[in-house]
């Protein structure tokens, strides 16, 4: 007779569950896993690597590495190490070394070996690779072209002076466009008046209270001329009661093995200039005198009309008249007409009157007189 267990199983069958349990419990959760390769700390590849070429010198930005390969944030600080390329090189030469934290913005400037700033345009090729404390990295970051060769001559005499439309460059050109095969001039502008305190576009002035800014103006601009422009070039595009600094460079656009880049030559020294309005209006044009008698109870007037001045400062216009052998008087009101047209109602029939009208800006200048213009009050 076979011998049962406690819960009436077969005493084999107890044996062999207990087994099964221990089992479940020697490959549970308890257990640890696979083992894991372990890390590298290699840091990740540089990705926005750039390069700006000014004269001999080769600016290079870009942003360290925050993480390594296996994702882990890095935090010491990194070594950068930067090399070139000459055109089809195998070879990556060194040229300098950096250190920088983790995610910060970097920044390397290199002045280019007496070879590489001579002989005819070809390409140029910056890397840089980050390394880690065993001096082993990732790779190397993207590829970031500029020319070698010879860059384009300075700039010289740079001067800006205030014109009624703008400011009003020059410079000496000297042949050098010509003789470095600079197909531009690149005039760099900044502003250096700061804006008032907290100010937005659109907000209203604090210096006129209930009126409209117009929209911040960008602290620097660029102005592109072609370089047989005899030397000039007018910035229009300023606003009055502002500081701008200008400097000057001229700029070679070159095609080296498919690759469309610019040869830039060294920044001029800087110019300065406060644009002052001291220019008045343009003088008023084409006016015309009609005289009416007075009919129907009405008075007899003379009524003048010219062509408006478009200027965006203007204030108004003021209107002068005289009669033969008598001099000039203002007719109009204290505060200038703000169209381009007058009523005189202060006359007399059968008398000739003489006009002329001015314009006159926010600041207070006024034109020179218009042509005049002479009418006869008819009778009724």
């Amino acid at each position: 007779m076979r011998k049962s267990g406690r819960f009436g199983w077969p005493a084999r069958s107890v044996l062999t569950a207990s087994a099964l349990g221990t089992g479940l419990l020697l490959g549970g959760c308890g257990m640890p896993g696979a083992p894991q390769p372990p890390s590298l700390d290699l840091p990740d590849p540089v990705t926005d690597l750039s390069a700006v070429r000014t004269g001999d010198q080769v600016q290079l930005t870009w942003t360290m590495p925050r993480k390594n390969t296996d994702k882990l944030l890095i935090k010491r600080v990194l070594l950068a190490r930067i090399c070139r390329k000459e055109g089809a090189a195998a070879v990556c030469s060194a040229a300098g070394n950096l250190q920088a934290a983790p995610g910060s913005d970097a920044a390397y400037s290199e002045t280019l070996p007496a070879p590489l700033a001579a002989g005819q345009p070809r390409p140029l090729t910056y890397f840089v690779e980050i390394l880690n404390r065993k001096a082993r990295s990732a790779g190397l970051s993207n590829g970031a072209y500029v020319a070698a060769g010879q860059a384009p001559a300075p700039v010289e005499g740079l001067s800006a002076q205030m014109a009624k439309s703008g400011v009003l460059l020059r410079w000496n050109p000297r042949g050098a466009d010509a003789q470095t095969g600079a197909s531009m001039i690149r005039l760099d502008r900044r502003l250096l008046t700061p804006p008032e305190p907290g100010a937005k576009p659109g907000e209203a002035s604090r210096k006129e209270p209930g009126a409209i800014a117009p929209p911040l103006e960008p602290l620097e601009r660029t102005l592109l001329v072609q370089a047989g422009a005899g030397g000039r070039a007018l910035d229009t595009d300023v606003r009055f009661d502002q500081r701008y600094e200008y400097r000057a460079q001229r700029v070679a656009r070159v095609t080296v093995e498919d690759r469309r880049l610019e040869l830039a030559g060294t920044l001029s020294a800087p110019v300065r200039i406060d644009t002052r309005n001291i220019f008045p209006p343009d003088t008023p044009t084409e006016l015309a005198a009609v005289g009416t008698a007075g009919e129907n109870g009405s008075a007899p007037a003379i009524d003048l009309s010219w062509q408006p001045d478009t200027e965006a400062d203007l204030a108004g216009y003021i209107v002068y008249r005289r009669e033969a052998g008598n001099p000039w008087r203002r007719i109009s009101p204290s505060q200038p007409v703000a169209g381009p047209g007058f009523h005189d109602s202060n006359v007399e029939v059968g008398h000739t009157y003489f006009y002329a009208v001015t314009a006159i800006d926010q600041n207070g200048l006024e034109s020179g007189r218009s042509s005049e213009a002479n009418e006869t009050v008819p009778n009724p």
